[in-house]
């Protein structure tokens, strides 16, 4: 007891000893202060860290998941549409599952981290540009380069919350006040293309068309972002000379293997304007810097690929788009009045012949299913492979899987399912399929069709074919390229976005693109109806015009964005 007695005695003389001034001011140990970052290396510090917002993770799972922000928008741009099912079983993520079954109301959790995960990579750009601004002696060409790097970031995260929520705040570093936490609480009334553009524009001007650092934008990343920017408006011709700019550059072309662009091993290949860049095994805490977005993603079980999670099974609709007729071309308005067979209801154990019919090569780079092999991990069983299989159908997704060759390399040692596959958020064939899409609407679909042609030329390099075992073709492809010319605006039209869906499925963009093409309401409506009878719990879902075209504010955020006791966000309608 003596002994615990003088130990108190001596805390409390140390303890009060120690309580003058300076003891206050002590520096926390695990941060950096805003002086320690005023100098070139820690400003680039900062511009690394806004890039690590690309795919969303880079915060405690308190704030947000990795899934509700991945780069590839799998939730909105996928399940959303009629690319795909949620998957899984009907009780795991149910938030996803409300997103998918139309049921979209403002409190989902889901809403709340893809808002707040664009909104603090926005906070990382400003923080950037502000840092900077205190950098008396960076070189002007390093300043620059940082500027225009931040803003092309600024421009992209903005534009990812414009798509989702149509009105939205743009926040800048001279909105942002560190030491004014109302600063960043502004109304969402005004329309924001205009400083998306801005941004975007100020990253083309001053971007060199290479970085020596794969990851770090381009001249080129920041035009066709622009440009995009410019179709979603209907821009046509602005965006037709930023997309023509990129393809007289000569610097890109499609790679001859359609499924290159979906390998860890052919990351930043020929065909990559802009790219999300994944790493494992690199000293991270938990692999985080590999495709966290994704982790659900994954065949479920089955003594393959994974033992987990079931997530994201590709729609039946999907599937059946990649059917061809006699002539190689794909079915445009009749490809859903009956289904690709699968083995929907079978044991695996039980006997299954895959659909015999011809189909676009695409269909088994971007399915796994039943019969064909899945990448490098052998034939797909079937029902092993899918958790709940009268749930999210019989197939599995395939385009963001690592191969077995990458385990261990390129698959983060800790879970397999962390790898290090880049998402190509534009390609190439983006740019190719874009300038199509415009011509189309210029009035010129024979060049359209020139431009759909190059895509359909790729896709039919046998050497790109999934094979079996033996080398032959896992199943009967046929595709070929449009030779008949295209003179009917409504038909080349049609096609055009058809190939679209073909080219990207399953890449988070097929929403998205049914929107701002006007079509999303009639399309999907017509995919809900037919799934009704597969999926028991898309009856009587409806897509509502003038409502879902675009995800509602956040509730919480509008609480939150009250001053002076009235809320400055304003709620979408219909919600």
């Amino acid at each position: 007891m003596k002994k615990i007695a003088v130990l108190m005695s001596t805390l409390l003389l140390t303890l009060f000893s120690a309580c003058s001034d300076s003891f206050l001011e002590v520096q926390p140990k695990a941060a950096l202060s805003g002086a320690t970052l005023q100098n070139i290396n820690g400003v680039n510090s900062l511009l690394v860290g806004a890039y690590s917002l690309l795919d969303g993770w880079a915060t405690p799972e308190g704030a947000y998941r990795s899934y509700q922000v991945g780069a590839d928008n799998w939730v909105y741009g996928s399940v959303a549409s009629d690319d795909a099912y949620k998957g899984t079983i009907a009780g795991d993520q149910p938030p996803i599952s409300l997103i998918e079954q139309g049921n979209i109301a403002a409190d989902n959790v889901y809403f709340r981290g893809k808002w707040r995960g664009m909104y603090d990579g926005i906070a990382r750009t400003n923080d950037v540009l502000q840092t900077l601004a205190k950098v008396a002696d960076a070189p002007d060409a390093d300043r620059r380069q940082i500027i225009a790097e931040a803003r092309f970031l600024r421009g992209h995260y903005h534009f990812e919350l414009k798509k989702m929520y149509n009105q939205v705040p743009y926040i800048d570093e001279t909105t942002y006040d560190p030491n004014n936490l109302e600063s960043t609480k502004m109304p969402n009334a005004a329309d924001i293309w205009p400083q998306i553009e801005a941004d975007l524009s100020a990253a083309y001007e001053v971007l060199p068309p290479r970085q020596t650092q794969p990851g770090r934008v381009t001249k080129w990343a920041a035009g066709a972002t622009l440009a995009k920017a410019y179709l979603y408006q209907k821009k046509y011709a602005e965006a037709k000379t930023l997309f023509a700019a990129i393809v007289g550059s000569g610097q890109y072309r499609l790679v001859e293997r359609y499924h290159d662009n979906f390998r860890a091993v052919t990351n930043n290949n020929a065909e990559s304007i802009f790219e999300v860049q994944y790493s494992v095994n690199d000293g991270a805490s938990g692999g985080e810097n590999g495709n966290s977005g994704s982790t659900l993603n994954y065949p479920y079980g089955g003594g393959g690929v994974t033992t987990c999670c079931g997530f994201f099974q590709p729609s039946q609709n999907l599937v059946n788009a990649f059917k061809t007729g006699a002539n190689g071309l794909p079915l445009l308005e009749t490809f859903n009045s009956e289904d690709v067979t699968s083995d929907q209801g079978l044991e695996a154990t039980q006997p299954f012949v895959p659909y015999a019919g011809t189909v676009d090569p695409r269909l088994d780079w971007t399915v796994g299913r039943r019969g064909i092999q899945y990448l490098d991990w052998g034939v797909h069983p079937g029902k092993t492979y899918v958790r709940d299989q009268a749930y999210g159908g019989p197939y599995s997704p395939k385009k963001h899987v690592m191969y077995r060759s990458d385990v261990g390399t390129n698959t983060f040692a800790g879970n397999p399912r962390l790898n290090a596959n880049n998402y190509r958020m534009i390609r190439y064939s983006h740019v190719l399929l874009w300038l199509a899409e415009i011509e189309v609407e210029l009035g010129n679909p024979e060049a359209a069709r020139g431009y759909v042609n190059q895509i359909r030329r790729r896709a039919a390099n046998a050497d790109g074919f999934v094979k079996k075992a033996d080398g032959t073709p896992a199943a009967s492809y046929v595709i070929r390229e449009y030779t008949a010319a295209w003179t009917d605006q409504a038909l080349a039209r049609r096609a055009v976005q058809f190939e679209q869906r073909l080219e990207f499925g399953m890449e988070g963009h097929r929403r998205f693109d049914l929107v701002r093409w006007g079509i999303a309401a009639p399309t999907l409506n017509a995919y809900y109806a037919a799934e009704a009878t597969k999926r028991s719990y898309l009856r009587g879902v409806q897509f509502v015009p003038g409502k879902h075209e675009y995800f509602p504010i956040p509730l919480q955020e509008i609480l939150n964005s009250q001053v002076g006791g009235k809320t400055t966000l304003t709620q979408n309608p219909g919600y």
